[in-house]
């Protein structure tokens, strides 16, 4: 008898298309299957620059994000109250005419009435130009609540970043630091980069209270106390300069140590840098014993010294002030480990090896180059020392400085764009800041007027600021005003709290896309939430008109009052661009695309094209010609072909041209996005090896660059260890100047907008009581979820469903709490419950959990009392957007002072076992109606 035959892999597809992953910050390529049109697997591309077929379990769990139950399927305006998740359906053309009327009106009398937030949309190239467009200055991504500190420390320092904008040169590294680096960003890249360390040899050393992810498989885990990475780093800085252990032929050649600052104490000149009449930053050179510019190919700058100009004005080496103030024995390793929590041994132990490193094992690439001066050099020598940086330090009030100090680590090494060092990805690097300045002073916002540039970018002084003769802000966050000067990327973080205090002004329309701001993206959920419902005296609401555009019923729309619902990113086209944050890779260039793999069985459209048409329907310039008709009639795909912010310069750099064999720069190619296509979705240039390293100073680069777009004229990078425009800043708090702060900023500014990098302690534990609040409290996002989209996902809720409170067994024994416990958590502004699980690998003062995780019951479709609502929770209920009070002082938001990046992890709680032992986390809110057909 012949036994039956099992077909064991039977053939799921009969078509495979090439997109984009939208699962995680990553944008790797993936291959989607398809079978009658339905989605049946997704993995990775081999061919693709970034993961090159590795695929994680989000990853592959995109299948799930894109059948979700929780997709809206039609537009939707309220009739009932606000949160009431009382809707009726209506037709696109309602939708859009009703958005256009709002959006209209408010244009025609004061477009800054409208604001303009987005969430992790990775569009913001399209959004800020929209934003510009419509006329208003109150535009920002979650970029202020999440990585402002780390794009602009390092912008201001060395023209790159950390985050998506470099990456350690994992080739050739052999000691690698991770600073506040938990599993949700790059985690492909990393992982895989990981493994390539391992096998090579090389020692990973990771700086996180939490020993989770990386840190787990790191050869040495550093439980620093949250908040205490900047002393620890400055410790660092001092034992090296105490050993002379710096690389002081980078430092005199590429950044400004050398240059001549001014010592007037008092003097409106002082701190800033001795200029010739041309402009030229000066330094002392050692043959003539006399000032020369800086960027003479004659000068041999003096690194340290005092000296005395020919019109009697007393000069300074930047250096020296750098290496005095860390020289000083409040850096020394013994004065630095009580408070970090690392001993002191380790500090100088970690400090030797990063010098036996770089030093020691220096590695050199028979690759000859160029530099700016036109020397010639045989080789490019590297230092075999990288480091990584994100969201652990970026979330701090003190984190921008603590960043530079990072920095200042990296470059004293010489591991800036070196063989082993960390390395740009292009378009970066750029002029340290760049050159973009942010639009929307008085006088710049006009009705039915544009305006005269983008709403985001880079002050160098107080002139460049968006506030009135008085000071008072012109944004509706406060960002580019004197509460956060060098805010880069906005405040998020403020726009409902602001809006419904009507300080500095009340808004007409917030208009919200993919931003979950009453729930998981709220410093404040129970304040959000009244806010967002506040009514006036008359019974209309204090915001008067709220549109939100999702492909998911989050917890934010039930609080809408027009909902323009979008596609899941299988749907839809999408541009991964230059302009915006690509996926370059450090070797070269790259951009992307999305292209729908899938139609659309709801009646959705993409946020992108709704935006174009929106834009079309109230005249916007951009986007409609000049009979009125719209310039980008097929959409955001017409739009990412089409559209030049300079001639030839577009959305997309690859394939352009008539032909489609320009790259960077040529006009646009009707058939760009069908080469995209047949190319995997995706571009990449690799640079010619001579141009891959050292590129701040790089000639071949630096002219190639110019040409690509990327800068504005092949000028070196000069890495900036001395930020000149901080000290613009403090010497307008002492009067200096024709914009002058406040009274009540002055001391603030004084204080933080120090130009050389220093520590200072995160602001919420010196504001509230140590003794009441003992322990701090900081969230990490898993591998397995991304932000609040991932926990509606039924493959990956299986393998995360829910939260726990984690917290040291030392710690927990001392406290009397069992693994399993519910136990409460208190904050200066709030309270929770919540279960505790014990665990080794934490600082023992430090509670931490999984972000995101929790829901609000009935929301994303879940059944009502799911795990994520009934067990998860938010440690979001108990941080304030504001700082805590204070006897007769302005109140300002819980955010570093310098960017008004979001201060998310200063957090201070008391941990008690709860009286109430039943198994329900706390606070609950009322559930919400579902507002999704199930298909």
């Amino acid at each position: 008898m012949t036994e039956p035959s099992v077909n064991t892999s039977p053939k799921g597809w009969d078509e495979i298309k090439t997109t984009t992953c939208y699962m995680c910050a990553c944008r790797c390529g993936i291959r989607v299957q398809l079978k009658d049109g339905r989605v049946t697997y997704i993995d990775g591309n081999p061919e693709h620059p970034v993961n090159k077929g590795v695929i994680c379990g989000k990853g592959a769990a995109g299948i799930m994000q894109h059948y979700s139950p929780a997709r809206l399927s039609k537009p939707l305006i309220r009739v009932g109250e606000r949160g009431s998740g009382e809707f009726r359906e209506i037709e696109w053309e309602e939708a859009l005419s009703t958005a256009t009327g709002w959006l209209s009106d408010v244009r025609a009398k004061d477009p800054k009435k409208l604001a303009f937030f987005t969430g992790r949309d990775q569009s913001q190239g399209l959004t800020g130009w929209w934003a510009a467009q419509f006329g208003t200055p109150n535009y920002a991504a979650h970029g202020g609540f999440c990585s402002v500190n780390m794009a602009a420390a390092g912008l201001y320092t060395f023209g790159g970043s950390f985050w998506e904008f470099g990456e350690p040169d994992w080739k050739h590294t052999k000691y690698f630091m991770l600073f506040g680096v938990a599993e949700d960003h790059a985690s492909n890249p990393i992982k895989k980069a990981l493994g390539l360390l391992k096998e090579r040899g090389a020692k990973i050393v990771s700086i996180n209270p939490i020993r989770t992810g990386y840190s787990a498989i790191a050869d040495e885990w550093i439980g620093i106390r949250p908040g205490t990475d900047g002393l620890f780093v400055g410790a660092l800085i001092h034992e090296l300069l105490n050993s002379q252990k710096i690389d002081g032929e980078y430092i005199l050649r590429y950044t400004n140590s050398p240059w001549l600052i001014i010592e007037n104490p008092g003097g409106a000149d002082d701190g800033l840098f001795a200029r010739n009449q041309q402009g030229s930053a000066l330094v002392w050179d050692s043959h003539s014993n006399s000032p020369m510019p800086a960027l003479s190919p004659d000068a041999a700058p003096k690194l340290m010294g005092r000296y005395k100009l020919a019109d009697g004005r007393r000069v300074v080496t930047a250096f020296t002030l750098i290496a005095e103030r860390f020289l000083e024995p409040e850096w020394a390793a013994e004065n630095v480990a009580e408070r970090s929590g690392v001993p002191a041994d380790t500090i100088r132990r970690i400090a030797a090896e990063l010098a036996r490193t770089a030093f020691e094992e220096e590695i050199a690439l028979d690759v000859p180059w160029t530099d700016h001066l036109g020397r010639y050099h045989e080789k490019m020598v590297g230092r075999p020392v990288s480091m990584h940086a994100m969201r652990g330090i970026s979330a701090h009030a003190n984190g921008f400085q603590t960043c530079r100090t990072i920095h200042l680590l990296q470059i004293l090494l010489g591991t800036i764009d070196v063989p082993g060092g960390f390395r740009y990805k292009p378009p970066f690097p750029k002029p340290p800041p760049p050159g973009v300045k942010p639009a929307g002073k008085p006088g710049q916002v006009k009705p039915n007027t544009p305006l005269p540039g983008p709403p985001l970018g880079f002050v160098t002084a107080p002139e460049d600021l968006l506030v009135d003769e008085v000071g008072t802000p012109q944004r509706l966050d406060k960002a580019y005003s004197w509460d956060a000067p060098l805010a880069a990327h906005g405040m998020m973080h403020m726009v409902i709290t602001n809006a419904a205090k009507k300080d500095p002004y009340g808004i007409d329309v917030l208009f919200m896309y993919m931003a979950n701001m009453s729930w998981n993206s709220a410093m404040n959920v129970p304040d959000t939430i009244k806010y967002l419902t506040q009514k006036e005296p008359d019974g209309s609401y204090t915001i008067p008109k709220i549109i939100y555009s999702d492909a998911y019923a989050s917890e934010m729309v039930q609080y809408a009052d027009l909902i323009l619902p979008d596609t899941t990113y299988l749907e839809r086209w999408d541009c991964i661009s230059l302009l915006d944050r690509p996926i370059s890779e450090a070797d070269g260039p790259a951009d992307s695309i999305r292209q729908p793999v899938v139609e659309p069985e709801r009646d959705v459209r993409p946020f992108q094209t709704v935006l174009l048409d929106l834009g079309t329907r109230l005249g916007l310039p951009g986007m409609t010609r000049t009979d009125g008709s719209p310039r980008y009639p097929g959409g955001y795909a017409d739009y990412i072909v089409n559209h030049e912010r300079a001639p030839g310069i577009g959305p997309l750099a690859g394939f352009r041209g008539p032909n489609g064999r320009s790259q960077g720069r040529g006009t646009p190619n009707p058939e760009q996005l069908q080469h995209y296509i047949d190319n995997g979705c995706h571009w990449f240039y690799e640079l010619p090896d001579h141009m891959k390293y050292y590129r701040h100073v790089n000639w071949a680069y630096l002219d190639w660059a110019t040409f690509f777009g990327f800068i504005g004229k092949p000028e070196p990078v000069i890495h900036q260890l001395y930020c000149e425009p901080l000290q613009k800043f403090r010497l307008a708090a002492q009067g200096h100047g024709k914009v002058l702060p406040p009274a009540e900023h002055r001391q603030r500014i004084t204080t933080y907008f120090d130009p050389i990098p220093f520590w200072y302690p995160p602001f919420e534990g010196e504001m509230v009581s140590e003794a009441e609040f003992p322990m701090h409290a900081v969230t990490q996002r898993p591998m397995a979820m991304y932000h609040s989209w991932g926990s509606q996902n039924a493959w990956l809720r299986q393998l995360l469903g829910r939260n726990w409170l984690y917290m040291a067994r030392e710690m927990a024994a001392k406290l009397k709490i069992s693994d399993g416990d519910w136990v409460t958590v208190t904050s200066h502004h709030g309270k929770i419950k919540a279960q505790a699980k014990l665990m080794d690998g934490v600082n023992p003062e430090t509670v931490w959990t999984w972000n995101a995780i929790g829901k609000r019951s009935g929301a994303w479709n879940l059944e009502p009392g799911a795990d994520e609502s009934s067990k998860g929770f938010l440690l979001n209920h108990l941080i304030s957007e504001l700082l805590p009070e204070r006897e007769g002082g302005y109140r300002y938001s819980n955010s570093d002072p310098v960017t008004g990046q979001a201060a998310w992890y200063d957090l201070r709680v008391r941990v008690e076992k709860a009286s109430d032992q039943s198994g329900v986390s706390e606070p609950q809110f009322a559930t919400m109606k579902t507002l999704t057909r199930v298909t």
